[in-house]
């Protein structure tokens, strides 16, 4: 099983992966010390799927699982306060442990919970989804929407041990699992040129779930999520590069009420913006922006982007909590695998890379995009 350890202020803590690692989760858990009572957190439909087998394998777990809504939509602070009352009525007490089995809705509600509750309990992680196993189970980032935003209340409140199963990933329906496979470009395109060269290379075979493609894009992602981690854990530096096409997907996001796009779909987008504003602005080759627009187009179909006015845009953006004193700030990427953070680009310049996604997109399902980038820079030289 490999075991990947993150570095927290809290306490470190470990990522434990491995087809089949469900089957150890009782041992795994047990190894954290005493507790006065395991309680499962979960959504009505990841527990339809893996409610017998958690069971079978977290023994000592209260009968009756904590279930909330885990749609996008419904990532509420009421949510939390549902937990919190139901942890109550289950008798819970400052050394109970939280087991959370979800997506990223379940893990995030769940962990502000668990912060929360009795000002702080102990929670592991069992991730389902890709984008939950490779990215929001690792690094202690939790919360809940406002209307106003995403993740706009929250806190940084570390598990004490995540167990990630690929295996857990077969019951997922192919668009969700297709939303996790953005947040792995991502982490190629920011800080791992190796792991963005495999997926330009071996993308049917992740999207077949082939089992050795998969263990080996899910290490690597959460390999690099635990050294940024490591490295600056609150996000006062290094961690904002995990933010590329954060900015404007959160914005995407809020603006159709959480009921377009999956995360990683907005996430999609935000990163096509993000290499046409660095094309633009040239801080980034040329072909190395066409290879994540490529990439990403690669994975499969996206809702389309409504008409958005862009004065909306501009204040869901402002109140984002990466924004600071009056100004949005952009995750870069400088070269396939190394990035930048922290970029003002002009708002007319976000603008035209917004309105001009459609084209985009069009044009890298379509044609050879060393075609395209020939020609860019054909017309690049004639001005």
């Amino acid at each position: 099983m490999q075991t990947i350890q993150v570095r927290s202020l809290m306490g470190d803590y470990d990522v434990c992966c491995a087809s089949g690692a469900l089957a150890h989760a009782g041992s795994l858990i047990a190894g954290l010390g005493e507790t006065t009572g395991t309680f499962v957190l979960s959504s009505p439909r990841v527990w339809r799927h893996w409610g017998r087998a958690v069971m079978k394998n977290v023994p000592g777990a209260a009968r009756k699982p904590i279930l909330f809504d885990d749609a996008e939509a419904a990532k509420r602070l009421s949510a939390v306060e549902h937990i919190a009352r139901e942890l109550v009525r289950a008798g819970a007490d400052r050394h109970a442990t939280v087991v959370a089995v979800g997506g990223g809705v379940v893990g995030d509600v769940a962990g502000f919970a668990a912060a929360s509750y009795l000002r702080g309990v102990r929670v592991v992680h069992i991730p389902t989804t890709l984008v939950a196993q490779v990215d929001s189970s690792v690094g202690g980032k939790t919360g809940v929407n406002l209307p106003e935003g995403k993740n706009l209340v929250g806190a940084f409140y570390p598990p004490k041990l995540v167990i990630v199963d690929p295996q857990m990933l077969g019951t997922l329906p192919h668009r969700e699992f297709r939303s996790g496979v953005y947040e792995v470009v991502k982490y190629g395109a920011i800080a791992d040129a190796a792991l963005f060269k495999f997926l330009e290379e071996h993308m049917r075979e992740v999207l077949r779930r082939d089992a050795e493609a998969l263990a080996f894009i899910i290490g690597r992602s959460i390999a690099i999520k635990a050294r940024v981690v490591n490295k600056d854990e609150r996000e006062n530096g290094l961690r904002q590069i995990l933010n590329f096409g954060h900015t404007l997907g959160h914005a995407l996001e809020a603006a159709t009420n959480y009921r377009r796009f999956l995360h990683g779909e907005a996430i999609a987008w935000g990163m096509i913006a993000v290499a046409m504003m660095g094309l633009a602005a040239e801080r980034i080759p040329l072909m190395d922006a066409f290879r994540i627009v490529r990439l990403t187009a690669s994975v499969g179909p996206l809702p389309s982007v409504p008409e958005i006015p862009a004065e909306e845009l501009q204040r869901i953006m402002l109140g984002d909590k990466k924004a600071r004193a009056g100004r949005v700030l952009w995750v870069v990427p400088s070269q396939i695998g190394k990035t930048e953070w922290g970029i003002e680009v002009p708002w007319p310049l976000v603008m035209k890379a917004v309105g001009s996604l459609p084209e985009v997109m069009a044009e890298a399902r379509s044609t050879p995009m060393v075609k395209n980038a020939a020609r860019a820079t054909m017309r690049k030289r004639q001005r």
